[in-house]
């Protein structure tokens, strides 16, 4: 794809979707030419001796070359698969290499969800510059804004705004996997999750399961709730529960009978921890189908 930056006028319908593009673009910055561009409206260019802030949020995605951005958390070097995240209200300034240039993809966005996904999020919130390296999923999702963007058929602000949730969610989703792909714990913890789907009815004995793989348990615990969210031991709970919802939907067993089957110690045990994670008893449930 050739060079392209083009600047999206959001109507009031699109400010209201909750996400919304105002530009994206693709540039090959060559090496000993001023940064950025003169082309760019007043709005968005700066010189390096003042920086900037912006009124939107930007990710701009460097894939050749190298250079640097600074903002009020310190100076984070820039190089190919490097993503800069700049937010809303943010000084910042960035810049190539000037024997070097690069070539950066970028979108600058607004709206309720990108206050959200990039004040709020704790993966991504206080972060500068992600070094992913050059993956082609994200080039290509990019790729697919940009194309939406030229265009501008009705409905493609609401479509390309879903693209950048994908590219947050691919971003979250490489940041929480980069510590873990490879490893052993990563294969343990995928081993752990397979056991306890095959056990939903039983107790299982993660500790033991660690301990048989030389890994502490409390290691064990710390790194699987880092990997999924929550604890074995609610991921296990999670399991029965969501096992119990089908047999109340789809079968004619008893609570008692469901209770045991999933291994609760005592119906009223399984009521109480059912009602809390569903937000209604059993009982409320079974009653939605009958009616």
């Amino acid at each position: 794809m050739e060079d392209f930056f083009k600047y999206i006028s959001a109507s009031e319908e699109d400010k209201d979707w909750g996400l919304y593009l105002n530009v994206a673009g693709k540039s090959k910055v060559p090496s000993g030419i001023t940064y950025p561009s003169a082309e760019h409206p007043s709005g968005y260019h700066f010189s390096w001796a003042k920086g900037r802030t912006l009124n939107e949020y930007q990710i701009n995605y460097i894939t050749k070359g190298t250079g640097i951005l600074e903002n009020a958390r310190g100076k984070f070097a820039v190089k190919p698969g490097s993503l800069l995240i700049i937010r809303k209200g943010e000084w910042h300034r960035y810049r190539p290499t000037k024997n070097e240039g690069w070539l950066e993809h970028y979108i600058g966005f607004d709206g309720m969800f990108a206050n959200h996904f990039l004040q709020e999020n704790q993966i991504l919130q206080g972060q500068s510059v992600i070094h992913c390296g050059v993956r082609e999923d994200f080039i290509d999702t990019y790729y697919k804004i940009f194309e939406l963007v030229r265009n501008e058929d009705p409905g493609n602000q609401h479509i390309a705004a879903g693209l950048v949730i994908k590219l947050l969610g691919c971003i979250v989703s490489w940041e929480k996997q980069k510590n873990f792909s490879g490893k052993p714990i990563e294969k343990l913890i995928l081993e752990a999750r397979f056991y306890m789907r095959e056990h939903i009815e039983q107790e299982v004995d993660l500790q033991k399961l660690a301990e048989d793989n030389c890994i502490g348990y409390s290691y064990f615990r710390k790194m699987f709730k880092k990997y999924t969210g929550i604890s074995p031991h609610q991921y296990h709970l999670d399991l029965k529960i969501m096992r119990s919802k089908e047999l109340i939907l789809t079968t004619n067993k008893s609570m008692k009978e469901i209770s045991y089957e999933l291994g609760f110690q005592s119906i009223h045990y399984f009521s109480r921890i059912f009602k809390k994670k569903v937000g209604q008893n059993p009982s409320e449930l079974r009653g939605t189908v009958t009616k």
